[in-house]
């Protein structure tokens, strides 16, 4: 069972790269979720780092339930992300990837490649990610082992 609730909490940022797919999603989302912006604000080149940091920070400490993460190639905002030992980030670029990221990783932040993922594809691909749950079982275990000791 899902669980994610009607105004669940979720987090979002990009970097000037991500700006314009960072607005359309928030607009294709707002409706069904208590949403965050933690920027970039225009599409004036920015510091992804300065964005995710402080969104990271919100998922590892409970905040915000789920994160989304936009810039160019995705990378850039996953590798910062994953720096935080509570956050388990997921460079998708397929659908299937984002189900599978939540099903079997736990994945509690969504990175999007702007540049190479058309707009369409990016809400199919958030949509699943927002309502795909754990599996646990036999992932649980796997997922108790990412992080550090």
């Amino acid at each position: 069972m899902n669980s994610l609730t009607p105004k669940t909490k979720i987090a979002f940022a990009c970097d000037h790269a991500g700006f314009e797919l960072k607005q359309k999603l928030m607009s294709v989302f707002s409706d069904r979720y208590d949403i965050k912006d933690f920027g970039c604000y225009t599409d004036n080149s920015v510091d992804y780092p300065d964005f995710v940091h402080p969104l990271a920070m919100s998922v590892a400490n409970g905040q915000y339930e789920l994160g989304i993460l936009i810039c160019g190639s995705g990378n850039g905002v996953c590798i910062t992300a994953n720096k935080h030992q509570q956050v388990r980030a997921a460079l998708c670029w397929e659908k299937e990837i984002g189900v599978l990221a939540r099903q079997h990783n736990d994945a509690n932040v969504l990175c999007l490649p702007s540049r190479f993922i058309s707009e369409a594809l990016a809400i199919d691909i958030t949509e699943a990610f927002l309502t795909t749950p754990f599996e646990g079982g036999r992932h649980k275990n796997r997922v108790k082992k990412i992080a550090l000791m």
